[in-house]
């Protein structure tokens, strides 16, 4: 038996600066890929626990894409720092807990396609903990911060009561993002990474990472959150 809940865990997030948590069980993640779930990278996990932060929503909407890059790494860092925080708190419990980095390192990286996965989908495991549903963007959509959000999870050890999953959806005959991108890369299920990367990130001269394109983010009616 655990010593807290998981209304407690959720506190705890929101306490050191997350603004929506949910928990997933880990038998929810039955259907992910092998060598990406859960209990691949801690073979004890029993919950998974999930939270959100937002990007101001304005800065999306700047021809510049500097702002809109810089507020993202400050916000992975955010999140990292909260998942640790998270990790240390729950052990205080007596919880086994891992922090899983929101962004970077890859471990797969496929450079024909160029594509990558982070070693588990944070988009995923945010829909199993009830946070929101995947749009045709890919991006997670979550009711009141919309698509604006960056995800954090960290895998526990103890059994904790799980957040329903989301039955929302896009539109059926909705294809905004879809028809935004310069290039092409949305299917409606997936994202080409290969096409998408061309345009959305580049390094400058000095070496640094911008990001350069969020059309499929900044087009979607449902950005800042909806309340049908």
């Amino acid at each position: 038996m655990t010593s807290i809940n998981s209304s407690r865990v959720k506190d705890i997030a929101i306490q050191l600066g997350a603004e929506k948590c949910g928990i997933a069980d880990v038998r929810r993640f039955a259907d992910a890929p092998a060598g990406f779930h859960p209990r691949d990278i801690y073979p004890k996990t029993e919950s998974v626990i999930v939270f959100l932060k937002s990007m101001p929503a304005e800065i999306i909407t700047c021809p510049n894409p500097v702002p809109y890059t810089g507020a993202a790494f400050l916000i992975y860092s955010e999140i990292d720092r909260i998942g640790l925080a998270l990790a240390r708190r729950l052990g205080e419990h007596r919880i086994g807990a891992v922090p899983v980095p929101c962004d970077t390192p890859y471990l797969s990286w496929d450079a024909g396609a160029c594509r990558g996965q982070g070693i588990l989908s944070m988009r995923h495991s945010a829909w199993l903990a009830g946070l929101g549903y995947l749009g045709k963007n890919t991006l997670l959509i979550n009711r009141e911060l919309g698509n604006m959000v960056y995800i954090g999870a960290v895998l526990a050890d103890q059994p904790f009561e799980p957040d329903p999953v989301i039955a929302d959806e896009c539109p059926e005959d909705c294809r905004i993002c879809i028809a935004a991108c310069p290039q092409s890369a949305l299917t409606g299920k997936t994202v080409i990474q290969s096409l998408c990367r061309e345009v959305s990130i580049f390094t400058t001269e000095r070496g640094f990472a911008i990001y350069n394109c969020s059309r499929c983010r900044q087009s979607c009616p449902r950005r800042v959150g909806y309340r049908e």
